[in-house]
């Protein structure tokens, strides 16, 4: 509803502006979900959502959620930061520093496969007496 004056509180308007851009990332055992958002003032914003799927005592899978907000005034502190302790670790590590890339496809079969297993009901494999 719009009134003189007043914008919408309507929650798809809201969304429509919040949500801005967004890229997945695989890698291995993780999930990083880079999302830019913007505000009611439409300035721009990130938030870094890193996502590991656990095991609960249940046995049950559930997925374990971090999340960091970075805002626009203080993206090149962090991307300096950021440059900074990765050059560190790899001036550090020197010869041994090394990291395997692993090809998305390779990793999303390797999920699919375990996910698979996951699904096991020992109760349907049935009695053998």
């Amino acid at each position: 509803m719009k009134m003189d004056g007043y914008e919408s509180n309507d929650d798809s308007q809201r969304d429509e502006r919040e949500d801005v851009y967004s890229k997945v990332v695989r890698a291995g055992k993780r999930t990083y979900f880079f999302d830019v958002k913007s505000t009611k003032g439409n300035d721009f914003y990130l938030t870094i959502t890193e996502s590991k799927k656990r095991a609960g005592r249940d046995g049950k899978f559930f997925f374990e959620k971090h999340k960091i907000f970075l805002y626009k005034e203080d993206f090149e502190k962090f991307e300096e930061g950021l440059a900074e302790v990765v050059n560190f670790i790899k001036e550090k590590q020197g010869d041994s520093f090394s990291y395997e890339r692993t090809d998305n496809a390779e990793v999303d079969a390797e999920v699919e496969i375990q996910s698979e297993f996951a699904k096991i009901d020992f109760d349907d494999l049935g009695s053998s007496n």
